[in-house]
């Protein structure tokens, strides 16, 4: 996962081989502590991971050589609408996971794991689009990670989010200072071509 968020940093695509290979992994974890929630988001991860590889790759090979030798990062910013759009969809996800977690599973932890989870989908999404405020939901997911796993006893995990929220914190101001926003970049795509189909 460590080299995952160095990739993450570099935008380089083959972070998403290494996610999915890591999501597998945090199934089975998640499935035996009972986060069922994050259970999915892991099974969720695997399949986003797998479309972030396609459309970086299809954008990495796009890329003209100035681009490779510069290894100038690129990133959108978020839109007002488009922010407001994700934090409806992150609260519709959150409502529908804790109903779930309430009424049909063990969970001790139905509410906090229906937040990260959540927050997560609509990172994960961000993610793919090289948004770039999607590093301020990952401190925020991975510093809450830190106190759900430390409550529920898997301390080593615990320890990992904690470098993974320094982690995060260092790829914002990588991607920040290492980067020309997309609006700035000839031939752009914006993030929200999804939601226009």
């Amino acid at each position: 996962m460590l080299g995952y968020l160095y990739l993450e940093i570099k935008q380089k695509p083959q972070m998403w081989i290494l996610g999915i290979i890591s999501s597998f992994v945090y199934i089975f974890v998640n499935f035996s502590a009972k986060i069922y929630a994050v259970m999915l988001l892991n099974v969720y991860y695997v399949i986003i991971s797998i479309y972030g590889f396609i459309l970086w790759q299809k954008k990495s090979s796009g890329k003209d050589k100035k681009d490779d030798v510069t290894n100038e990062i690129s990133y959108t910013d978020l839109s007002w609408k488009l922010g407001i759009i994700l934090l409806l969809i992150t609260s519709l996800i959150y409502v529908l996971m804790v109903y779930v977690l309430k009424n049909y599973t063990d969970s001790p932890v139905s509410y906090k794991d229906s937040l990260v989870t959540s927050l997560s989908i609509v990172a994960t999404w961000m993610l793919v689009k090289k948004i770039i405020q999607q590093w301020f939901v990952w401190i925020f997911v991975n510093a809450f990670f830190v106190y759900l796993y430390y409550t529920t006893e898997l301390y080593l995990t615990a320890i990992l989010f904690v470098i993974y929220t320094a982690l995060s914190v260092v790829g914002y101001l990588n991607w920040k200072n290492n980067s020309t926003p997309n609006w700035l970049t000839p031939n752009a795509v914006s993030p929200k071509g999804d939601f226009d189909e």
